[in-house]
């Protein structure tokens, strides 16, 4: 994790203070209910709970120092509770396996990271929707290979984003339910020496659901789909940060980060306004894309259990998270600050002389009687004049002038196909489908 794209509410998840809460919520629980079952005495787990209720202090410091020795943590933290609890802690872990404090406790981190997340999705469908609509109907160039190709809005370039991260939003309540679960089985989870009972009820105080069947772990093919949940978002991220980065190009200029005062876009060049945060996206984009492949190396454990898995996710569970959390609010914050510039949009459409109508007048020609291919030569006979003027000559004058396309077209015809609220025509049915009515 780095301090520098991580946010304070994902962090904290993943300090070794809150992963120990945990732990000790998952042992307590286990504990009364263990007591009502007779499995241990009903003191023990009313004994963790009255000291936990005195919101003790965790001694990180003081369990990493036993884990120094013990070598292990789940023990090392054991320890260290029977230390402040008594006699009574003596009970805590009875029948359980340390997988099944680490894998449930995983599990509640990964679901209040993805509450996190979607809430910051939330965030950014809000800014996008809100962009969208208000450049509706704002003109600008659509392209494909880079090239110019048709007219399109620059609120349907948004609206596209919206609905793409509206299924990010879906694919990721997915992948929280498929990944909230708890296991509370014992070694190579037969349940021989814990009762499933136990399980259902610290499944139910940690909000999650039981895993049907574990070894001695929690089947890692659930974070898999986690984390590759994460990776496509993040695939997300960088088309919109992308689109963003080439619209900002100095040939281009339609629109482009915004530029606080006092901001500096070069050390060495004054006149620089540098697409700086839609490329650290791009950055990031690369890391949170790279936790996916080990998440998937992760599912093919030996037998019923080796710790292969353990070490990355003490990598990738924190930083695909904080970063991810991070790049979706750093996008928000672009697309909400958004400088739009739609006379640069409306220069660039008529930059090519026309060009971008020429399928109208070629299917106009087609149904004026003339065959595709007869058709698709004398549009494109002129507009390659056109093309090798820079956009100089017009593509409608060369049509009109040319006898070939007027012996099948009237000029009014010709005209009426450079019309560019033609293109428009079906934006409402769009914005519906995406926006609802």
């Amino acid at each position: 994790m780095v301090p520098r794209y991580a946010r304070p509410a994902m962090t904290a998840i993943w300090e070794p203070e809150a992963r120990y809460r945990i732990w000790f919520e998952i042992e307590a629980h286990a504990a009364v209910k263990m007591g009502e079952m007779g499995t241990v005495p009903a003191s023990a787990g009313k004994a963790l709970w009255d000291w936990w209720a005195t919101d003790p202090k965790v001694d990180v410091a003081a369990i990493d120092a036993k884990e120094a020795v013990l070598k292990h943590d789940v023990i090392a933290f054991l320890d260290w509770v029977a230390e402040q609890v008594g006699p009574e802690a003596r009970f805590m872990h009875q029948g359980m396996t340390s997988s099944d404090v680490l894998d449930t406790t995983l599990n509640v981190q990964l679901v209040r990271a993805a509450d996190i997340l979607l809430a910051d999705l939330d965030d950014l469908l809000a800014a996008i929707k809100r962009r969208a609509e208000e450049h509706k109907y704002t003109p600008c160039i659509g392209r494909s290979h880079g090239i110019h190709a048709e007219p399109v809005t620059f609120g349907l370039k948004l609206a596209e984003a919206y609905a793409e991260f509206s299924r990010a939003k879906k694919r990721l309540i997915a992948a929280r339910e498929e990944v909230a679960t708890c296991a509370i089985s014992g070694a190579v989870g037969t349940f021989a020496n814990v009762d499933p009972a136990v399980e259902v009820y610290v499944a139910e105080k940690m909000g999650l659901d039981i895993e049907p069947v574990s070894t001695q772990v929690i089947p890692r093919d659930r974070h898999a789909m986690f984390f590759a949940t994460l990776a496509v978002i993040a695939s997300s991220i960088e088309r919109l940060a992308v689109e963003v980065r080439h619209l900002q190009r100095t040939e281009v200029l339609e629109a482009e980060e915004y530029f606080s005062p006092g901001q500096k876009g070069s050390s060495a060049m004054p006149h620089k306004r540098n697409p700086v945060l839609t490329e650290n996206l791009t950055g990031q984009a690369r890391m949170i894309r790279s936790y996916a492949m080990p998440a998937m190396e992760n599912v093919a454990l030996w037998h019923e259990r080796d710790i292969s898995h353990s070490s990355v996710e003490r990598f990738i569970g924190p930083d695909a998270t904080i970063t991810l959390d991070f790049s979706l609010a750093r996008l928000t914050g672009v697309i909400d600050k958004l400088l739009v510039y739609p006379e640069r949009m409306q220069k660039n459409l008529d930059r090519m002389g026309g060009l971008v109508h020429s399928q109208r007048v070629l299917l106009a020609l087609t149904q004026a009687g003339l065959t595709r291919d007869e058709s698709y030569r004398l549009v494109q006979r002129n507009a390659m004049k056109v093309w090798e003027s820079d956009g100089q000559l017009s593509l409608m004058e060369l049509l009109k002038a040319d006898p070939d396309v007027t012996a099948a077209l009237s000029a009014e015809t010709i005209e009426e196909k450079f019309n560019l609220d033609y293109h428009f025509k079906h934006v409402d049915t769009i914005f519906a489908r995406v926006f609802g009515a």
